[in-house]
């Protein structure tokens, strides 16, 4: 299958509303041509998981998803066996081979080695235990699964394999050294802004100007949980609102900073910081 170029890369996903900077375009390309999993880290809200959503669309591709969460192991993200379907037909004599590839449910890892090309996001993979990033190291290194009633099964075409992490515990080194690092920071004032006329077009330059300034100086503070992209956005949403409804834009701001933060105290911070 045909990976755009450098070029191409850049023009799709600014067609996508997704604005790369130059080291995430690079790592994505990297990561296409040389068929290496992509693993992202950063603060949430800096558009980690988009990167897999945008990719999808930009190559055509199904996206399938593994959300991570503590506890996961390799049965919920490989395949099970439908054991109530094997007890039945096993009841009416149907079958003689009970681990056969009908009784297979596809969880998305072993989806994602059956379909040509996919996009396969492993989202969070910080919130999984340490064990379950043991299991996807030959997947990630060979792009293949052992099923032991069936064997070995290998992506035809390897899947692109992004996975994101909030960086809640360090991952191994294991299965960095499998991947294409990097490490996503909040955008700049340029860039932002570029999103906020994308995303909130509904929004003045001048007011996107403010607004931009506004985070910057609120991530600057000591916040339990600093916001991220999509909480700008949201915010340049809410206070438009407000605006367009009389509200001076200084006031607006102030009046609408539970879209941006989630905690009391980042909240009380930020108003003192906006007064």
């Amino acid at each position: 299958m045909r990976r755009p170029s450098f070029e191409e890369l850049g023009r799709a996903l600014d067609e996508q509303r997704y604005f790369a900077d130059e080291g995430l375009l690079t790592a994505i390309h990297l990561a296409l041509v040389l068929e290496r999993p992509l693993a992202l880290e950063g603060e949430p809200g800096v558009g980690k998981t988009e990167v897999a959503k945008v990719l999808a669309a930009i190559l055509g591709r199904e996206l399938i998803r593994l959300q991570c969460y503590e506890g996961l192991d390799a049965a919920q993200a490989l395949y099970e066996w439908d054991h109530p379907k094997q007890l039945l037909y096993a009841r009416t004599g149907e079958a003689t081979d009970l681990y056969d590839e009908r009784f297979l449910l596809e969880r998305p890892l072993l989806r994602a080695l059956r379909s040509p090309g996919a996009v396969l996001l492993i989202d969070e993979i910080d919130r999984a235990d340490s064990e379950f990033e043991a299991f996807l190291l030959e997947f990630l290194s060979d792009f293949q699964i052992t099923i032991p009633e069936l064997g070995t099964i290998a992506a035809p075409t390897a899947p692109v394999v992004v996975m994101t992490s909030n960086r809640t515990r360090e991952l191994h080194d294991a299965l960095k050294r499998r991947c294409l690092y990097h490490w996503i920071p909040f955008p700049d004032a340029d860039r932002e802004r570029r999103i906020i006329a994308a995303r909130a077009p509904g929004v003045s330059a001048a007011a996107a100007a403010s607004l931009v300034e506004a985070v910057a100086s609120v991530r600057r503070l000591q916040l339990l949980k600093p916001p991220g992209i999509a909480e700008t956005i949201d915010w340049a949403h809410g206070a438009t609102v407000l605006s367009d409804a009389g509200v001076p834009w200084p006031t607006a701001l102030r009046c609408s900073l539970g879209l941006l933060l989630k905690e009391a105290e980042d909240v009380e911070a930020a108003a003192a910081l906006l007064t």
